[in-house]
């Protein structure tokens, strides 16, 4: 045991401890999308969990039309990411929001400066400069009792688009070339050097 390493019980205001940037897209009432901002996912096999704020856009969205596309930028896009930060697709913002400096904007692609690419299968469009781009069902959603202004949405990868450049071997993302935003305690990095891979890596 290491003696020299102590620790000190902490109350953080938030646990964004390194999780990789998600905009995703979601359906309009009017056939419009929005784009939302998520720091919370987490994928295993073809199920990618969601962590959704209730009192925002993309839930409202979700529970009407249950589709979206999960598009996972690189470090590249980090500004384009923080110019979609400030706004929510509610035109009435909600208190909350406003309090600490939200507006209403309908048009996210246009304010973030990102360009749209039609789905393959579900309504909300693709954003074209993210280097992976899901197209995913919803399956579930559930609320959590002891944090009721979150959900946790259960999708279903469908397809999945990846930019050629990082594509490996046919079916394979190429982790030389690939890096995710992280969002790490709200601020944005992208991957460091390689330090070895899992037994399990394919490529």
């Amino acid at each position: 045991m290491n003696h020299a390493l102590k620790s000190e019980l902490i109350k953080p205001s938030i646990l964004y401890y390194g999780t990789p940037v998600v905009l995703l897209s979601t359906l309009n009432e009017d056939g419009t999308v929005n784009i939302s901002p998520l720091s919370s996912s987490w994928a295993l096999g073809d199920c990618i969990i969601l962590g959704i704020g209730i009192g925002g856009k993309a839930f409202e969205n979700i529970e009407r039309h249950p589709e979206c596309v999960i598009n996972i930028p690189g470090p590249s896009l980090w500004e384009n990411v923080e110019k979609l930060a400030p706004y929510t697709g509610k035109t009435n913002v909600p208190d909350y929001k406003r309090s600490i400096g939200y507006s209403y904007q309908k048009d996210k692609y246009g304010i973030s400066e990102l360009t749209p690419a039609r789905s393959v299968t579900v309504k909300p469009t693709r954003i074209m400069e993210c280097p992976i781009q899901v197209e995913a069902v919803v399956k579930h959603i559930r609320i959590p009792e002891h944090s009721p202004n979150f959900a946790i949405i259960e999708t279903k990868a469908v397809h999945v688009h990846a930019h050629k450049e990082i594509i490996i071997e046919g079916n394979h993302i190429d982790p030389q070339k690939w890096s995710p935003l992280i969002y790490n305690f709200r601020h944005y990095f992208g991957l460091g050097k390689e330090l070895g891979k899992s037994f399990r890596a394919t490529t």
